[in-house]
């Protein structure tokens, strides 16, 4: 964990460099402590239907969902958020300066009850 996910609008995909955004992401999430880096997972969707304020096509938005195993404390969540948050406002800014861009984040706990999980990446990290 944790795993991100990135909605974002269609007509964002003329803009910006939206698999470099998903790597930029990625390695940030791998410097913060607390998320291991063998579960972390990056992913964008394409939002085909949108309808933003004012109905202009022109508006666009990224919307960031971190979703992780409960356990962490507040403190290291907000850390947590405030640090990817920050990272795609940089990765974004020239879009952000010239565009219509809408970006919200939200992170939110995974009960371990109810996620059952495998999986054998761990077991090829470092192996080509």
């Amino acid at each position: 964990m944790p795993h991100i996910t990135l909605e974002y609008s269609a007509n964002l995909e003329e803009r910006l460099d939206l698999q470099g955004l998903c790597n930029h992401l990625r390695a940030e999430a791998a410097l913060i402590d607390a998320f291991p880096m063998p579960g972390l997972r990056v992913r964008a969707i394409r939002c085909e239907h949108f309808s933003i304020a004012d109905g202009d096509p022109k508006h666009g938005f990224i919307d960031i969902s971190v979703r992780l195993r409960a356990g962490r404390s507040d403190a290291v969540k907000q850390e947590a958020a405030q640090r990817l948050f920050q990272a795609a406002k940089v990765f974004l800014t020239p879009a952000l300066t010239t565009s219509s861009l809408a970006l919200s984040l939200e992170m939110r706990d995974i009960d371990p009850n109810l996620s059952p999980k495998t999986g054998t990446i761990r077991d090829h990290l470092g192996t080509a």
